[in-house]
């Protein structure tokens, strides 16, 4: 039930892609959960082979896992509940209509969803901007003419570019967890600036030219 009901919003959302499933097959070898799998197999593998391999340790990364996992659940079901009534009052449909309404360029419409992206993840987790922007944007974006995929890979690249901004920047968080104690935030904030820049140069250089998004699929 809960397959065929994520194959409709898929198809609701993206359209029909069969015209290519079969080559977007071919570039998989694995699924995402079976990708990271594989990756953590590897991981004991290497701490087995250094000698390093221990009971407190996989405990431990088993409780850092669950903790992050929870946070992660936790946010995804607060935007699952945000978006369903949101979408049950209308919502994305008057959004939807007043965008489309709007007398400016289509790639005008695709810059202001960059910026709606960009402010969300200064504050939000990815998965819960998903969750809240997509069913609204992913429609008009067809309805624009411009390639899903595309849009998100552009989306990813925002993202991106959001996690590393103040003021949460989670990524920073993450270097702080694991940099040396005299580190502070301020010099991990600082040192993101040249790779904000060259995200923005490879978000730019996407908006400019769809089909470097579009090679390997076409």
């Amino acid at each position: 039930m809960a397959n065929r009901q994520s194959a409709e919003f898929d198809r609701e959302t993206f359209g029909d892609r069969s015209g290519y499933s079969q080559q977007h097959r071919a570039l998989h070898v694995t699924a995402f959960g079976e990708a990271a799998a594989m990756g953590v197999v590897a991981s004991l593998l290497l701490i087995w082979v250094r000698n390093e391999l221990s009971t407190v340790m996989v405990l431990e990364g088993l409780e850092q896992t669950f903790r992050s996992v929870g946070t992660i659940l936790w946010v995804a079901f607060g935007a699952t509940v945000l978006a369903g009534a949101f979408s049950l009052s209308g919502g994305n449909r008057f959004v939807a209509n007043a965008i489309v309404g709007m007398d400016v360029a289509p790639i005008v419409i695709i810059l202001m969803m960059m910026c709606i992206f960009f402010i969300l993840g200064m504050f939000m987790y990815w998965i819960g901007i998903v969750l809240l922007t997509m069913p609204v944007f992913m429609p008009i974006v067809k309805q624009l003419g411009y390639d899903p995929i595309w849009f998100g890979i552009l989306f990813s690249v925002n993202i991106q570019i959001a996690i590393l901004t103040p003021p949460f920047g989670s990524a920073a968080f993450y270097l702080k967890s694991v940099a040396p104690p005299e580190i502070d935030l301020v010099t991990i904030y600082r040192s993101f600036g040249p790779f904000i820049l060259l995200q923005a140069m490879i978000l730019a250089i996407l908006v400019a030219f769809p089909q470097i998004s579009l090679f390997l699929v076409r």
